[in-house]
């Protein structure tokens, strides 16, 4: 995987692999044996080659970089939902519970005070 993946940003970036060899003081042979699975850069050439390719070690690792933004998206549509969600089901049931409207909007507000607590202790984006 690591081999296929030096290979995909080496071309990306339009270099050969003599370019990267001399860039990383190994032969270009070393670099067809990454691309080829015949051999494993060592950690240190890892980063260098990283470094090389504009790249991360991880994504020389695992592949490109997996969009989070969708999640995160999604994560705040729901929080957002289930904010309003939970401050209204605190008080339906501290009214059913108290008969008491005081109670209900005591707890919705308890509720809000959570929230802003938790966003201010761990960001919007937790």
């Amino acid at each position: 995987m690591v081999g296929k993946n030096i290979k995909k940003f080496r071309t990306a970036k339009q270099m050969t692999q003599d370019e990267l060899a001399q860039q990383l003081n190994v032969t270009r042979q070393a670099v067809s044996n990454w691309e080829n699975g015949k051999t494993q850069p060592d950690i240190e050439t890892l980063h260098k080659i990283a470094e090389i390719l504009d790249v991360t070690i991880e994504e020389l690792i695992y592949g490109a970089k997996q969009t989070t933004t969708i999640v995160k998206n999604t994560t705040v549509q729901n929080a957002t939902k289930g904010l309003s969600f939970g401050a209204a089901l605190a008080m339906v049931i501290s009214y059913v519970n108290w008969h008491s409207i005081g109670w209900a909007i005591f707890h919705g507000l308890l509720n809000w005070v959570y929230v802003i607590y938790f966003v201010l202790r761990y960001g919007w984006n937790g």
